[in-house]
């Protein structure tokens, strides 16, 4: 089987139009002027040599470019502004190299973990070579929504939805958006290469659980923060359990055994790592009866 050869886009020098143009003008004016009033003879001849030049003129905008065949052949691009004159049989398409935003469906797809999420993306693209964007595939726009749909599917395959879930990566799709945007602007460029467009930006826009385990996500995301905050709270605790012993060993005016020191440390841990404001029990006794 053959593989068919990529194009390459190349500049193409036309000639400028108003040159062209004022030609076209005298040429009209002339068969006016020498036309006979009982005869349309000057001018029967001169409309079908203008309909014949007319074709030829075409015009270049701002970040626009035309892509020329004549014949079937690619003869090149012409991306300077301006009013340019070529063969008139030359076909000229019209591409545009503004930058373009794409943004994806909303996409029901499975992180690393298997978790079904909701995802979409917004794409910012253009188009680098005119001529691979014209002729190496059939619809470069079409092109570009199915290649970034299928290239957000596997950057999601890659990644858990949230950080600490997995111990195989590091990154997440929620905590590492940097990092996701920067493999997935990556891998889009690799893939849209052949279509002759840049990926200029690719970021997440829409990143959440599906609907029927969002309700359970929540309550272990929920559950994850308060054993986080209950960590936190004990470290501190402990810190302060142990600055109020050494203070008072510090001070030697008050002098604790092991016993003691023991209740102590639990009365001062109860107090601080309560969720609720304690309440004091006043003992008459000892510690010993």
């Amino acid at each position: 089987m053959t593989q068919n050869q990529a194009h390459v886009e190349r500049p193409f020098d036309s000639i400028s139009g108003w040159p062209v143009l004022g030609v076209c003008l005298a040429l009209l004016a002339t068969a006016i002027a020498f036309a006979k009033p009982t005869s349309g003879i000057s001018i029967g001849i001169g409309a079908p040599l203008l309909a014949l030049i007319l074709p030829g003129f075409f015009i270049v905008g701002p970040n626009i470019a035309r892509v020329l065949v004549l014949f079937g052949t690619y003869r090149g691009t012409v991306r300077k502004q301006g009013i340019w004159y070529t063969n008139p049989f030359t076909i000229k398409y019209r591409v545009s190299l503004r930058a373009h935003n794409f943004n994806t469906e909303k996409l029901k797809v499975n992180d690393l973990l298997g978790n079904p999420i909701e995802i979409a993306a917004v794409i910012v693209w253009r188009v680098n070579d005119s001529a691979r964007a014209k002729f190496d595939v059939e619809n470069f726009e079409q092109f570009i929504a199915v290649q970034s749909e299928s290239a957000l599917r596997q950057i999601t395959s890659k990644h858990p939805y949230d950080d600490g879930q997995s111990h195989e990566v590091t990154t997440s799709l929620r905590g590492s958006a940097e990092v996701v945007a920067t493999e997935l602007c990556a891998m889009l460029q690799q893939r849209l290469e052949q279509a002759g467009i840049e990926v200029t930006e690719a970021r997440l826009s829409h990143l959440a659980y599906a609907p029927e385990i969002a309700s359970a996500m929540l309550q272990l995301q929920q559950a994850t923060a308060v054993i986080a905050a209950r960590s936190k709270i004990v470290e501190g605790a402990v810190g302060m359990v142990e600055m109020a012993l050494e203070q008072l060993d510090k001070n030697g005016k008050v002098q604790l055994d092991a016993e003691r020191r023991a209740t102590l440390v639990g009365n001062l841990l109860v107090v601080l790592c309560s969720h609720e404001n304690p309440t004091p029990v006043l003992n008459t006794g000892t510690l010993y009866n």
